[in-house]
């Protein structure tokens, strides 16, 4: 089956009404992001409220979560390059499956610490890098270039929604059931996931053994940062999601710290609060196609990006009763912001860069976006320590426009449109409209794709 065909016979319409492939991985996807939301709201709720745990100690869990980024995220972009790209996807979801479940059940036999916790954040993190790896170099494999920018708006909007749900559906378990056994609906997630991943009909060649010389680790790693590294575009998008994830993660791993002890709200209503915010992720993958084709792509990237952070500095206005309308209000404008830069920044990279380096510039650009996320959960719960938490929300919000400025002051804030090609961006004039540039045809997506509907 080649990329874009569905099932056979099909009729053109929707993807997912047409493509089976993508119907799978789409449903996979949907679930596991909305298990991964109950787990966001449900293990800090475990070391806040069963734990006792203090705001370092949150905040730490956190960043765990997303230290491997940091430590393996590099060399497994090559490791993804040299296989194929589903067994890896399925081996790491087997693996979050069996640990997520192992939480309520070592709760159960006495055994539950933050010490645990961490290692288990740890462990999941790890499977997350090499299955986000995977999954973004694989998800161009199964549907054609001119499909692409309708599946990334699915992925996105699905993932939004699916967030919101698990969000809203966290708190209200760990009121229902409790903290713990909430992370029983994540583990299920992740077999709806392998179950889906299982029956995907395309089927990768098998990537030939061929012997490598000493040190070709390191020249294949090297090569997805020069990438980074050399070209304008890829260098700003990836500076400043950098910048942005630092700002988000410092605010978003003191969030559940600050609605609880510092505003003084229950279990039920934060979940309930945090989903009203993230509708802004679907609103964001809705405008993001429609704001591009009438501003243009790079122009609708700063409106996204820069206009709507600025409303983060509502989220330390947030007291009790309707005040709650300001981090309803604050949080919706940065969700809606993210999502729809997103949507843009997959489909920007998609036409751009060349399918040969998938693996290796999504783990290239990860590890910088997504290695600054644990500093940010760490930044996050040392202010929130040393200043005050409310004082740390003004500070880490406050991070989430000034991030935009990167954006702003590069070439992205001196052109209408993002180029279509490598050559064409290469040297593309600035202020030049690149709308007219035709797509090469080479696949690539971002590295963002969300493992939250709010980091890049």
């Amino acid at each position: 089956m080649t990329p874009g065909s569905g099932a056979p016979g099909a009729i053109r319409g929707g993807l997912l009404r047409r493509h089976h492939d993508f119907r799978l991985l789409w449903l996979g996807e949907t679930a596991g992001k909305f298990g991964t939301s109950v787990t966001g709201v449900a293990m800090p709720l475990i070391a806040v409220s069963t734990l006792d745990a203090g705001t370092f100690e949150v905040g730490l869990l956190t960043a765990a979560t997303w230290a491997p980024w940091l430590v393996i995220g590099l060399p497994a972009g090559a490791w993804v390059d040299r296989t194929r790209r589903r067994p890896v996807m399925l081996a790491a979801a087997a693996v979050s499956l069996v640990l997520f479940a192992a939480v309520p059940l070592a709760a159960w036999a006495g055994l539950l610490s933050v010490g645990l916790l961490v290692g288990v954040a740890l462990a999941t993190g790890t499977s997350a890098v090499f299955f986000q790896t995977a999954y973004t170099a694989y998800l161009p494999t199964i549907l054609a270039p001119e499909d692409q920018p309708e599946g990334n708006a699915k992925l996105h909007g699905s993932a939004s929604a699916a967030q919101i749900a698990g969000l809203g559906s966290g708190g209200l378990i760990a009121q229902l059931a409790g903290a713990v056994n909430g992370m029983f609906a994540n583990a299920a997630t992740f077999l709806v996931s392998l179950l889906c991943l299982s029956r995907i009909r395309h089927r990768e060649p098998r990537v030939p053994r061929t012997p490598r010389p000493r040190g070709a680790l390191a020249s294949e790693v090297g090569e997805g940062l020069r990438l980074v590294a050399r070209d304008p575009w890829l260098r700003t998008l990836t500076l400043f999601g950098a910048a942005s994830n630092l700002a988000l993660m410092g605010y978003q791993s003191i969030l559940v710290v600050f609605l609880v002890r510092t505003v003084g709200l229950d279990p039920g209503p934060v979940g309930g609060l945090v989903a009203a915010a993230g509708t802004g992720g679907v609103a964001g993958a809705f405008a993001a196609r429609r704001v591009a084709a009438r501003l243009g792509t790079a122009r609708a990237t700063l409106v996204f990006e820069l206009g709507l952070a600025v409303f983060a500095l509502l989220i330390p206005l947030t007291v009790g009763g309707a005040g709650v309308l300001f981090y309803v209000a604050g949080g919706f404008c940065v969700a809606a912001g993210v999502v729809a830069g997103n949507v843009i920044k997959a489909s920007f990279q998609q036409r751009y860069c060349p399918p040969e380096l998938l693996g290796r510039l999504t783990a290239s650009t990860a590890f910088l976006n997504y290695g600054t996320i644990p500093l940010g959960a760490l930044l996050g719960g040392t202010l929130g320590t040393v200043l005050g938490v409310r004082t740390a929300m003004w500070i880490t919000t406050a991070g989430v426009p000034l991030a935009g400025l990167i954006l702003l002051f590069s070439p992205i804030g001196r052109t209408r449109d993002l180029p279509a090609s490598r050559e064409r961006g290469a040297g593309a004039g600035i202020g030049q409209d690149s709308r007219s540039v035709p797509s090469r045809g080479a696949t690539s997506v971002s590295g963002d794709p969300d493992l939250e509907s709010e980091q890049r």
